[in-house]
């Protein structure tokens, strides 16, 4: 008896150190592929987004998908580098006028302040006083407010290493798309085979079914978002006359898809406005700006959502905002997955504790109900 719970003992002692070793792996994997999260979502977005296309490219070419893949590639590839370039043509033009400004400035003084501007609501005054001041002292100026200027210098570089970070991610997001849209299902079939050999074949089938919608709901969500944020913002530069309005809406889906907002394109524009004194306009563009970031916050989870096939509408939209504050541009697609999922094993185990017992008369034949599927008549999700 003492040797027979001694091997139990033994047995579970091994079972748990197993489990633990496990999670450790786990753990240690997951911090070697966060680095690829960011990458990877691209990869998912972009390769679920233009799985049609890409499908369709394939039978022109004769079902060569590598050949498709490479086409598919330097296509994106030039589309998103068509906004950098003007980026990088247009802040040559204004470094520039920068120092032509800088020269006039040492050689005349600071040029007085449009009295428009000084008249502007709540802002006006406070523009207007600190404008003077560097006027007057510009050295004393600057030393005053030597920290908020050091703050914003410092933001600004952040922001653009963080910009560069992520059109990295971006571009190669793109390659991986092309490398999952060339294998097609095959790059899946690992994955399934797991998933039916510890969950059966109808719940794994099901719950990779589940996963893979709320997938498909947060990309085309995203990718939505962005084509009418451009469209939109395209709408409002045009009717503001301005310059290169459909590169910067170009722009403007491109930092919407980042998750970066309209608002790094809206602003310098409004600027400009500003400083070449069309006052209309620059009403109209902050007006238009306002709308167009209300548009990008609202419009893109409701999306999701909406994208979700028999998903709860209510499920992916909390997945969605609870991810993106709790994990960011990737949390969009974590809190969608942990949420469709979760909802999935709840109302599986809802739907078998309803249904009749293995001895009563059951309605199915005594077939298994797989996971997500109801009982009729029973609760809604």
């Amino acid at each position: 008896m003492n040797k027979f719970f001694a091997n139990d003992s033994r047995s579970l002692i091994e079972t748990i150190l197993v489990l633990l070793l496990l999670l450790l792996l786990m753990l240690a994997l997951y911090d070697v592929l966060r680095v690829f999260f960011g990458v990877l979502t691209f990869a998912l977005i972009f390769s679920v987004s233009f799985s049609s296309p890409y499908e369709r490219l394939v039978r022109l070419l004769g079902n060569r998908r590598g050949l498709s893949s490479v086409i598919y590639s330097i296509l994106l590839v030039a589309i998103v580098a068509l906004p950098f370039t003007f980026i990088v043509s247009t802040v040559r033009h204004h470094v520039r006028e920068a120092i032509v400004w800088l020269a006039d400035v040492k050689k005349n003084g600071v040029p007085p302040l449009p009295k428009w501007i000084s008249t502007l609501p709540l802002v006006g005054e406070d523009i207007g006083s600190f404008w003077q001041q560097v006027q007057d002292s510009p050295r004393d100026a600057i030393a005053h407010h030597g920290e908020q200027i050091r703050q914003l210098l410092r933001r600004m570089l952040t922001s653009g290493a963080g910009i560069i970070g992520t059109a990295v991610q971006f571009v190669l997001g793109i390659f991986i798309s092309a490398f999952f849209l060339a294998t097609g299902k095959k790059i899946m079939e690992p994955v399934e085979l797991t998933t039916v050999h510890l969950l059966g074949k109808k719940d794994g089938l099901s719950l990779l079914a589940v996963i893979t919608q709320a997938i498909k709901g947060v990309s085309i969500g995203i990718m939505g978002t962005a084509f009418i944020a451009g469209f939109l913002a395209w709408i409002g530069l045009f009717i503001a006359g301005v310059e290169y309005s459909l590169v910067l809406a170009g722009l403007v889906f491109f930092l919407v898809l980042l998750q970066l907002g309209p608002l790094l394109v809206w602003i310098p524009v409004v600027i400009w406005a500003i400083i070449e004194g069309h006052t209309g306009m620059t009403i109209f563009l902050i007006i238009y700006g306002i709308a167009l970031l209300l548009i990008d916050a609202f419009l893109k989870p409701i999306l999701i959502a909406r994208s979700g096939g028999k998903i709860p509408f209510l499920v992916l939209f909390l997945g969605v905002i609870g991810g993106l504050a709790a994990w960011g541009f990737t949390g969009m697609f974590k809190g969608a997955i942990i949420m469709a999922v979760s909802h999935t094993v709840f109302t599986t185990w809802l739907g078998r504790k309803n249904a009749p017992p293995d001895g009563g008369a059951r309605n199915d034949g005594g077939a298994r109900k797989p996971i997500g599927s109801l009982p009729q008549g029973g609760p809604a999700a």
